[in-house]
């Protein structure tokens, strides 16, 4: 991989266009995502001043007297972590309200601050909203990839590619978090995300809700990992814990509302009937995933089962991440009936084109793989734009009209 002294962010030109028609902008994404750097980056070339609620001193003032602190602001700043002062946002609605000038107030924060009644009910339709997940795969490699333009528009052609191999198990691993990918691999990395795990839980996850099991978080983070890319079984993870379905349950909401983990919602159609209708689980990155588990890249080459579990959820977070910066809005979901059919990730853009995507961790695709894409294809109809078998391969081929093979490294690679 590139070196890590400095990575391009394709959210920056979202953030950009934002700043230059909205009175607020928010940036939020987990922890240690580059949230601030983003900010910092972006302000510098427009003279942002910065003030980070991390600060106790700074995070009291404002506690304090929200609206004095708000008055006293520089025109144009930068206020991080804006969670921890949830009763600053009615203060910065009157003040916006005042002044609708455009890029004044670059919010950012590290839990999903739009979940917070204070907010919704204050800066709705004031505020931009630029997600900001850790580093996908083409931001690492600093390459502008096509792939979801193909998925919609082009398909794919017929080209070579490099296998990835045993290259494929050590970008799993890694992740995509920027400071854990300063470390080499191993123990100082382990160290890194276990210190990681533990400050989001003693700060962000305390100061959402009181509850009195903050040591099980992390144990239950680690039964979520175990379970990426299947669907969602409360039972299953209460199973370790003496805490009921109902707590277990409030406790994943918790570590969503932190970007630690998501539910990829089931893809619906009233074509079909026999539908599952259960989410996804995927943890919000790999390299976390690997960490909680204990799982370096020879384990996950031994233990192909795992190696697929998380190869899937590598694959839709690169996905959402991209889809993040992209012109076009996109719904993630996945598709699966009481016959068997089941597609892994189900992408459609806007109410018109429906594209499907299997993933696969072999080096070698046949016609069965496609079993669920077909389905797919039937139940959309007209919408069906693509489906496309994601393989650890050597070639780009065709699989008949709208069907393809393609190499997992054709999502970063620039076309």
């Amino acid at each position: 991989m590139p070196g890590t002294d400095f990575y391009p962010r394709f959210a920056a030109d979202r953030l950009t266009e934002a700043l230059h028609d909205s009175p607020a902008v928010l940036i939020h994404g987990p922890r240690q995502s580059g949230k601030t750097t983003l900010a910092q980056r972006v302000g510098a070339r427009a003279g942002y001043a910065y003030l980070s609620f991390d600060d106790e001193a700074i995070r009291s003032v404002a506690t304090t007297d929200p609206v004095g602190f708000v008055a006293d602001l520089p025109p144009r700043v930068i206020l991080d972590e804006v969670q921890h002062v949830p009763q600053l946002f009615v203060t910065l609605k009157s003040a916006i309200d005042r002044d609708r000038r455009p890029g004044r107030f670059v919010l950012t924060g590290s839990t999903n601050v739009l979940l917070l009644p204070k907010l919704s009910d204050s800066l709705a339709g004031r505020m931009a909203i630029v997600r900001l997940h850790p580093l996908a795969q083409c931001e690492i490699e600093r390459t502008r990839p096509s792939f979801l333009e193909r998925l919609f528009d082009a398909g794919f052609k017929m080209r070579p590619f490099e296998r990835l191999g045993a290259a494929l198990a050590e970008r799993i691993v890694a992740g995509g978090y920027p400071a854990a990918l300063k470390l080499s691999a191993g123990r100082r990395r382990a160290r890194w995300y276990e210190a990681y795990l533990e400050a989001i839980v003693q700060r962000d996850v305390r100061e959402l809700a009181r509850i009195a099991s903050l040591d099980a978080m992390p144990r239950l983070l680690a039964a979520a990992a175990a379970q990426t890319a299947r669907l969602v079984n409360v039972s299953d993870l209460a199973a370790p814990f003496a805490l009921s379905r109902p707590t277990i349950r409030d406790y994943l909401t918790l570590l969503s509302r932190v970007f630690l983990l998501e539910e990829l919602p089931p893809w619906n159609t009233n074509r079909l009937s026999r539908l599952v209708k259960t989410p996804k689980l995927h943890l919000g990155d790999t390299g976390l995933a690997c960490a909680l588990l204990g799982a370096d890249a020879a384990a996950l080459t031994a233990d192909r089962a795992l190696l697929g579990q998380l190869l899937e959820t590598f694959v839709f977070q690169e996905l959402k991440r991209q889809a993040s910066w992209h012109e076009r809005a996109l719904a993630f979901h996945h598709f699966r009936d009481r016959d068997g059919y089941e597609v892994d990730i189900v992408i459609e853009q806007g109410a018109h084109a429906v594209a499907g995507i299997e993933v696969k961790a072999a080096a070698t695709v046949t016609a069965a793989d496609f079993r669920g894409l077909r389905k797919l294809k039937d139940a959309a109809g007209r919408r069906f734009a693509c489906g496309v078998v994601l393989y650890d391969g050597a070639m780009s081929l065709r699989f008949g009209e709208g069907f393809f093979a393609v190499p997992i490294r054709a999502l970063w690679e620039a076309p």
